[in-house]
């Protein structure tokens, strides 16, 4: 597991909102869980951000922390979230988690796929 502090510049931080949330998820899975965010080809904009909770790491991973919520990112996602904020939102159109990535040049309108 790669050490947050290691990298100089962090490529995803999490808002109170969404540590809040994934921390809500983890209490109905096994003990030890964390959420584990990869970058994938697909989507309607070329990229996809994939969500899956998992028992355990890689080696290559990065486990980001934040108010007891643990996030894991494979080292191939890191240069496509690299500045990345994941927030939480709970509006109208309903809840999901919403990522503001710098470098996206465009994304779909749910939110889920972006091009770079």
């Amino acid at each position: 597991m790669v050490d947050a502090s290691l990298v100089q510049d962090v490529p995803l931080t999490l808002s109170e909102r969404a540590a809040r949330r994934i921390c809500e998820i983890m209490k109905k899975e096994a003990e030890g869980s964390l959420l584990r965010i990869c970058v994938s080809g697909g989507g309607c904009s070329g990229f996809q951000y994939t969500f899956d909770v998992v028992q355990e790491t890689s080696p290559e991973d990065l486990v980001i922390e934040r108010d007891g919520a643990r996030v894991a990112i494979d080292e191939i996602s890191l240069p496509f979230l690299r500045g990345s904020r994941l927030d939480f939102v709970d509006d109208l159109i309903g809840q999901s988690f919403r990522f503001e990535n710098p470098n996206a040049t465009s994304s779909c309108g749910c939110g889920t796929s972006f091009s770079v």
